[in-house]
């Protein structure tokens, strides 16, 4: 095996492993929960009989090692289980969920990947001039504040005050794109200004410092003009760092949009989780948290993948 096919090996059997352990963590914060998974589904008026049969039932008399490993299994055989306060299996109502929210983030990682190399490759060409510090600015002012208060100061401005878009996302098969993209337009454009500032500064940072090596100067001493110097060679120098950057950013997008959605009332998977923690309906709450745990680590591998390939240093390291 050569040397990159061990080291991409290595990547995906420490991912794998790092999956493992998070299911393990996620199994065991549902344990601590404070409540009753029994007492939640039947009431309070329930007999001390009737929830000794409920929990009977549920297997939560059994030991947390085979209910965890229990659980796993299930999980390799592509069983979720299913939902206590629903009776519905977990798979097929994730399934829709799931393709919501990857919709959502599929429209804000088209805007803002594209808008942040931009705007980090403009930065860099005025550097210190005022297309610079004005784009620096914005983006440090965006970082600052919450999405949350992002999401309602423009809903009020936007759907309230204008009437130019909804101020719920709610969406339906029924629909069609046009419809879902009106739909989904301000939750697109908060995830866009949350994850931006991230990527330009990263962008920028990345290369100013490739800026600084010899092979800069030596373009520059050729008569190349500013700009060609970033795209022909400091862009495809910087790549690496500012792959891993839009890869957690991607990562925020699919897993971090559990307040955007609740917000916007959006039906995706960070809608279903909130409803099923207030519910205490700890299978939910486990597939969804390690759904958003498979996504965060899978995307963070193909950073790391995209890195070791693109950078001569890493794929030899000897």
């Amino acid at each position: 095996m050569g040397p990159i096919l061990t080291l991409l090996a290595q990547r995906i059997a420490l991912s794998l492993l790092l999956l493992l352990m998070v299911s393990a963590l996620i199994f065991a914060g549902t344990l601590i929960l404070p409540g009753d998974v029994a007492q939640s589904i039947l009431g309070q008026s329930a007999t001390p009989e009737a929830l000794a049969n409920l929990r009977a039932e549920l297997g939560l008399n059994e030991p947390a090692i085979s209910r965890y490993f229990s659980w796993l299994s299930g999980i390799f055989h592509g069983d979720l289980g299913t939902a206590l306060t629903s009776g519905q299996d977990i798979a097929a109502s994730i399934g829709s969920r799931l393709s919501n929210t990857l919709f959502l983030a599929f429209w804000a990682a088209l805007i803002s990947v594209p808008l942040a190399i931009f705007l980090g490759l403009l930065s860099v060409r005025f550097k210190d001039r005022w297309p610079d510090k004005l784009i620096s600015a914005v983006t440090l002012t965006s970082i600052s504040i919450p999405e949350f208060l992002i999401g309602y100061v423009l809903m009020y401005l936007i759907a309230v005050k204008l009437g130019w878009f909804s101020s719920v996302a709610m969406i339906n098969d029924g629909m069609s794109l046009g419809q879902k993209l009106n739909a989904i337009a301000l939750p697109v454009m908060v995830l866009t200004l949350v994850v931006l500032a991230h990527m330009m500064r990263m962008t920028r940072a990345a290369i100013l410092n490739v800026m600084q090596s010899a092979y800069i100067e030596t373009a520059e001493l050729k008569g190349l003009s500013g700009l060609d110097v970033i795209r022909k060679h400091a862009f495809p120098n910087a790549i690496a760092p500012i792959v891993n950057v839009v890869m957690l950013n991607l990562a925020y997008l699919v897993v971090g949009v559990v307040v955007i959605e609740v917000v916007f009332v959006y039906p995706g998977m960070g809608q279903y989780l909130v409803d099923h923690v207030a519910k205490r309906d700890v299978p939910v709450v486990q597939a969804c948290g390690l759904i958003f745990a498979a996504v965060y680590i899978g995307l963070n591998m193909i950073a790391d993948i995209v890195s070791i390939l693109a950078n001569p240093r890493l794929r030899h390291p000897k």
